[in-house]
């Protein structure tokens, strides 16, 4: 066992999306995290190959079926013995089930209750079905992503599902495992995709108050309305990627590109924006990507060749690092962040739902009879 959080139990009750990612989080920087989920009926599915998820990773699948009684009794045995419970269930399915927090604290105290749910435990549209694009629209994160005169783009599900719920659900499990170790007294983290989505988009309302931010999609300094924070096109067809922001990292960008400051209307001159896109348009496609990489390879231009996330892996750069590693022959990235003295680690490759019964049951303590006991009854595949 490695990591910070060596030590720590979490039952995390399967979900999608967001929640399997703030598990993965927890399990790679150590914590033992006991994954119950419905398992098809027969068992584990057989396969030649590794198992695809790659969110479930690094702790054991248990096949558990929630609507039997006994079922429900084994997940209030583990809460006894666990730091941590996390739960991506619409509001009140958990306390349908006889697992909600008031039900979880008769057993254990200390219990921190992680909830994942795109619109909140509470408010008109709690009860409503949603994905990743309607939370980050409802927040106002997606309307400034696209370019001038185009529809908002979605960023994959990026923003709602994994930085704005995941990333932020495996935060608050944290803040307030510190904060029960202190008090002895558990809480409910209510972790929504809107709110987390909302909270990411903080610098944009800052600059919106001081009047650096126009409504306008495409005409502000990160999204593609400045002619030096921008993607342009490359002769071979690729795509090469500029962040000059600052005054020197600017000079250095225009260095490399071979122009001439006196030529150029001023970087913030906003008007002129649009002429200078044109102008570092046409000089991009003039070489291939890999040919500008090589132009601006350890310069302070902030400029980076496009990489595909099939290509991203073998950059030296990531390839130094071990940005990506290779689990049961799997290329995936590693875990993050770093941690100098209690390293993070991909500590098994995932397991397809109830793979891992027997062993994930038998880690936290429950004997093989218990075990044959809680088959016998259909609480278990």
């Amino acid at each position: 066992m490695s990591g910070p959080l060596a030590g720590i139990k979490v039952i995390e009750l399967a979900g999608i999306g967001p929640s399997p990612y703030a598990c993965m989080l927890l399990a790679d920087a150590g914590a033992d995290v006991l994954r119950l989920e419905r398992a098809p009926t027969g068992g584990a599915p057989a396969g030649d190959g590794p198992y695809w998820d790659l969110l479930n990773r690094s702790r054991p699948s248990v096949g558990v079926d929630l609507k039997q009684p006994a079922a429900v009794a084994l997940v209030l045995d583990l809460v006894e013995q666990a730091d941590a419970l996390v739960e991506g269930f619409r509001p009140g399915v958990a306390e349908r089930l006889g697992l909600g927090p008031e039900e979880c604290w008769k057993h254990n105290a200390r219990l921190v209750y992680g909830r994942m749910t795109g619109w909140g435990q509470e408010g008109p549209l709690a009860d409503s079905a949603g994905h990743d694009i309607d939370y980050i629209a409802m927040s106002g994160a997606l309307w400034p992503l696209g370019r001038k005169e185009e529809r908002p783009a979605p960023p994959l599900n990026l923003v709602g599902d994994f930085g704005g719920g995941g990333m932020l659900l495996a935060f608050g499990v944290v803040a307030a495992l510190l904060e029960a170790a202190r008090s002895g007294r558990g809480q409910v983290v209510d972790a929504a995709m809107t709110d987390g989505s909302a909270s990411l988009m903080t610098m944009i309302y800052a600059f919106r108050q001081f009047g650096w931010w126009k409504e306008e999609r495409g005409a502000n300094l990160l999204d593609t309305g400045a002619p030096f924070y921008e993607v342009y096109e490359t002769a071979d067809g690729g795509y090469f990627a500029v962040g000059a922001l600052e005054a020197k990292f600017y000079a250095a960008l225009l260095d490399g590109m071979g122009l001439d400051p006196a030529d150029l209307p001023h970087q913030m001159d906003r008007e002129r924006w649009p002429e200078m896109k044109e102008r570092f348009a046409a000089v991009f496609r003039s070489r291939t990507r890999d040919e500008w990489a090589e132009v601006f390879e350890g310069t302070d231009a902030c400029a980076a060749p496009v990489l595909s996330p099939w290509e991203a892996p073998n950059h030296p750069h990531n390839a130094a690092r071990k940005t990506f590693v290779e689990v049961d022959g799997v290329v995936q990235p590693a875990p993050a962040p770093r941690f100098s003295r209690t390293p993070s680690e991909v500590r098994r490759p995932p397991s397809p739902p109830g793979a891992d019964t027997d062993d994930g049951l038998t880690g936290w303590g429950l004997s093989s009879d218990a075990i044959a006991a809680l088959r016998s009854a259909g609480a278990i595949s």
